[in-house]
């Protein structure tokens, strides 16, 4: 029965996928849905493309091990990167009518900027596209019984994604995400309740976390341990602002308000679901400590399905694996369409400026194809846990691009030496120390990248203006009328 109802999930996901296809009628509906997203579809997508893999099997598993203080980067970071979102950047990102953000490198930086936040931009789904493609493996592989291979499993899935992703573009992702929430909140919510029920009851669960010092977020006030959680939670609060799937998720907005107001929305979900994960997989250690144990060396991140496919009834199995095929699908889709938005626009334009839209069209999915490749090339070889791959996903945007992004909106004497000074010293100074740290080290390497790359901005805009020479900033009323 179980098996049955994944193969028939999958079935209907690809279905809803080829179904949006009906809507792409030319680039902009393929890449941002023509910007006609109601409120609900808005908070959905945000929800759904964040609620991904680290959320159900990633972030329960480092919780289980070092509390808060171990997953300050996500979901924590990253409910404050959408807070940042919807409050301060959408409403401004949205009134430039730009298809990437990429485009406003362009817009207010020039082409070189473009070129290199562009290369950072794509570069930094490769872990996040190689996360969620490694746990379709392993579900596969759970789900099977050892019958179908993790690799295997990894290559069925990125299939399947690849799909409904090609046909349909950003109405693919919007419909399906909104079905796939759906089936995340009724599934979570049930095993909630179910599993809680088994463990002695929510209470007992949450005071047992709280006796074994898992909700502190910080290990000791000593400046080292300060240090580090502030570099842990810039991670992905500043780090994923200059992502291609936040800024596409503004764009399909009908509004701005519905732009602001769904990633507020998603957000708060998003961070108020992750929380189900973590107190599923600690309950887990109350109801069957020796196989937690046992999963805490081999592989923390199955502890979660151990414990349903062991311990609960085939409808519960049903509810939980429909819950994380959603969550891990639903993110895979966005997170495959951005980067190759991001290249079609960005880079491969300027070797091909005259594109037709036909053409444009072409190149976007043709890149689709080639990203889910390159991507599931690096999940098969790589020996990273999901959390690892998804919180190293948003350093080099960290160090790169977040600097030029809000100095280019918010300061109006940033200029074009600022933002390639900014590039050069946050990514230098990052791979510099990245393969060198030590946990012993006092600075976390992406802190100091984007120190530097904050010091790069300052001095590559202000000094030329001080001494005389050429580099005015571009007027903020240029970047609204672009």
């Amino acid at each position: 029965m179980l098996i049955w109802f994944v193969v028939g999930y999958l079935l209907v996901t690809v279905g809803i996928g080829i179904y949006a296809s009906t809507r792409v009628h030319n680039s902009k509906d393929f890449a941002a849905g023509g910007r006609s997203m109601s409120f609900p579809i808005v908070m959905a997508m945000v929800f759904a493309t964040w609620f991904g893999s680290e959320a159900v099997l990633g972030i329960p598993a480092t919780f289980i091990q070092e509390g808060f203080a171990g997953i300050v980067e996500d979901p924590f970071g990253s409910f404050g990167c959408l807070m940042l979102v919807g409050f301060i950047f959408a409403r401004k990102l949205y009134r430039m009518n730009l298809l990437t953000l990429g485009d406003f490198f362009r817009k207010r930086f020039g082409p070189h900027v473009e070129l290199l936040t562009s290369l950072v931009i794509m570069a930094s789904y490769l872990g996040w596209i190689a996360a969620q493609l490694t746990a379709l493996g392993v579900v596969f592989n759970v789900l099977s019984d050892g019958s179908i291979s993790t690799t295997q499993g990894m290559l069925i899935g990125t299939a399947i994604v690849l799909v409904y992703t090609l046909y349909g573009g950003m109405w693919s992702v919007a419909l399906t995400d909104t079905f796939q929430m759906a089936i995340i909140v009724v599934g979570l919510g049930y095993l909630t309740w179910l599993i809680g029920d088994m463990a002695g009851g929510p209470q007992k669960v949450i005071a047992q976390a709280a006796s074994d010092g898992k909700f502190s977020f910080i290990g000791s006030l000593d400046a080292k341990d300060i240090v580090a959680f502030i570099g842990a939670a810039l991670t992905m609060m500043l780090g994923s602002i200059p992502q291609q799937d936040v800024y596409a998720r503004i764009m399909s907005a009908k509004t701005e308000k519905i732009a602001a107001r769904g990633t507020i929305a998603g957000g708060v979900f998003y961070l108020s679901f992750c929380m189900l994960p973590i107190f599923l997989t600690y309950a887990a250690s109350m109801i069957d400590p020796e196989m937690v144990k046992r999963l805490l060396v081999e592989d923390p991140q199955i502890i979660l399905p151990s414990l349903i496919m062991e311990r609960t009834p085939v409808f519960a199995q049903v509810l939980f694996f429909g819950a994380l095929l959603s969550a891990i699908m639903s993110t895979a889709s966005g997170t495959l369409l951005a980067p190759s938005v991001t290249f079609t626009e960005n880079v491969l334009k300027r070797f091909r400026p005259n594109m037709n839209d036909r053409e444009f069209l072409k190149a976007m999915r043709l890149t689709i194809v080639a990203c889910a490749v390159i991507t599931a090339t690096f999940a098969l070889y790589s020996d990273a846990s999901i959390y690892e791959m998804v919180g190293s996903a948003y350093k080099v945007t960290l160090v790169a691009a977040s600097v030029p992004l809000i100095a280019g909106l918010f300061w109006k004497r940033a200029t074009t030496q600022g933002a390639l000074l900014a590039i050069a010293f946050g990514l230098l100074s990052w791979l510099s120390l990245e393969f060198t740290y030590q946990e012993s080290d006092f600075w976390p390497p992406q802190l100091v990248g984007l120190l530097l790359s904050a010091f790069g901005m300052l001095v590559g805009s202000l000094l030329p203006q001080v001494i005389g020479l050429r580099g005015e900033p571009l007027p903020a009323g240029n970047v609204q009328n672009a």
